[in-house]
């Protein structure tokens, strides 16, 4: 067989390892990628709740407050479609804890499109104790 022939032998091998292997890579790659959305997710909801529920603990504070808090965390990210609950739905002074949970659906909030996620939701929950003494007020 002639240097030719053989050439041309090859490049269909290569066309041919390029068309199996090239979906596979592109799953691994987007699966990379959506995985680590969903971890940036979990862990920037967490971190609102967090925030909520110390602009919450703080004299003066009101639920209104706290769900702005949250969702300022939140919108850094560009999430969409998240509940925020408050309880209690009014803050007073005699309020002795304060918790934020937080909701998000995945399917509204992943970038790829995907089965694996479609009906689920990322839920976090964080609660605090209120101060009790008013050393300052926050506006």
């Amino acid at each position: 067989m002639s240097r030719a022939a053989v050439q041309n032998c090859r490049r269909g091998t290569t066309t041919v390892e390029f068309a199996i292997c090239l979906p596979l890579v592109l799953l691994l790659f987007f699966g990379a990628m959506e995985f680590s959305r969903i971890n940036m997710l979990r862990h920037t909801i967490a971190q609102a709740a967090y925030e909520g529920a110390r602009r919450g603990i703080v004299p003066g504070a009101t639920a209104d407050q706290v769900r702005t808090t949250a969702a300022d965390v939140l919108g850094s990210i560009w999430a969409a479609s998240y509940t925020i609950d408050v309880v209690p739905a009014t803050i007073t002074p005699q309020t002795t804890q304060v918790t934020v949970s937080i909701s998000l659906p995945l399917a509204q909030n992943c970038w790829v499109p995907s089965v694996f996620v479609s009906g689920g939701t990322v839920s976090k929950s964080f609660t605090m104790e209120r101060e009790k003494y008013e050393t300052v007020t926050v506006p």
